[in-house]
């Protein structure tokens, strides 16, 4: 039997804060952490490697803390780097373990055993997702309405091009309470949003969302925030309370336009 993944003074892969909240908000931070579990040293790659955008989504997670808050909704995050398993890619796809991560190749992800790759998904992803799923089940329990709020963050340049945009909504199906969302932030005229640019929620690109909302039949909005935004405190804290309100005011909107449908 091979030794554990992490070791015993290392930290849980799952976080959650605020698990008593009882707004009907769920945060989930995928890739909200950075670390690299010792056994697996630094994979190779120098720390500004695993500190920039292929190692996790700079600013997320100082965002969705306040932001938590604020709403009293639960927050569960990753702490662990994507670089080691991804917790938004389904496992046993090149993505979910990359070799390489935009043009940075990946030394220690490259000729794993297939055990290995098992104990990263049971160690890391698993128990997370695991996390996830008992918090609906409870809230489900107990007569509490889920929108999920997957929270992420892109970098202002890839691959040579310029993204405009500063703030994305994404979505696939049972888009309702996204495109609320999204023509809320329109109107206040103050941002430029993408419409599931500069990415979409697909099968192959997202788990979480496809696995704990859409097939739960649970509204939901995955955002991306420009990370040139939240990199300083005043700019994660502007975005947790600007969010914060567009999310309720969007969850108004959509129950109150459901109430009228079954009235």
């Amino acid at each position: 039997m091979s030794a554990p993944l992490l070791f015993s003074d290392e930290p849980a892969p799952v976080m959650v804060e605020n698990q008593s909240g009882i707004s009907p908000f769920l945060i989930l931070c995928d890739h909200g952490g950075k670390r690299i579990p010792r056994q697996l040293g630094d994979l190779g790659l120098p720390q500004h490697e695993i500190d920039r955008h292929i190692g996790w989504d700079l600013g997320v997670l100082t965002v969705s803390g306040p932001m938590s808050r604020l709403l009293n909704a639960p927050l569960v995050h990753q702490i662990y780097s994507r670089l080691v398993i991804d917790c938004n890619r389904q496992p046993g796809i090149p993505s979910s373990i990359p070799e390489v991560s935009e043009a940075t190749t990946i030394p220690g992800n490259i000729g794993l055993t297939q055990q290995e790759r098992d104990q990263r998904r049971d160690e890391i992803f698993t128990p997370y997702h695991d996390a996830i799923r008992a918090i609906l089940t409870e809230r489900k329990k107990h007569g509490i309405p889920t929108c999920i709020l997957a929270m992420h963050s892109f970098t202002p340049v890839y691959h040579g091009e310029s993204r405009p945009w500063e703030i994305g909504v994404l979505y696939q199906h049972q888009a309702e309470y996204a495109l609320t969302v999204l023509e809320r932030l329109k109107q206040t005229r103050r941002w430029c949003v993408g419409d599931n640019l500069p990415y979409s929620v697909s099968d192959v690109t997202d788990y979480a969302v496809p696995q704990h909302a859409i097939k739960n039949e649970l509204p939901y909005v995955e955002i991306e925030i420009r990370q040139d935004l939240i990199t300083e405190p005043e700019g994660q804290r502007t975005w947790a309370e600007d969010l914060a309100q567009i999310f309720t005011d969007s969850w108004a909107i959509l129950t109150s336009q459901q109430y009228k449908k079954e009235a």
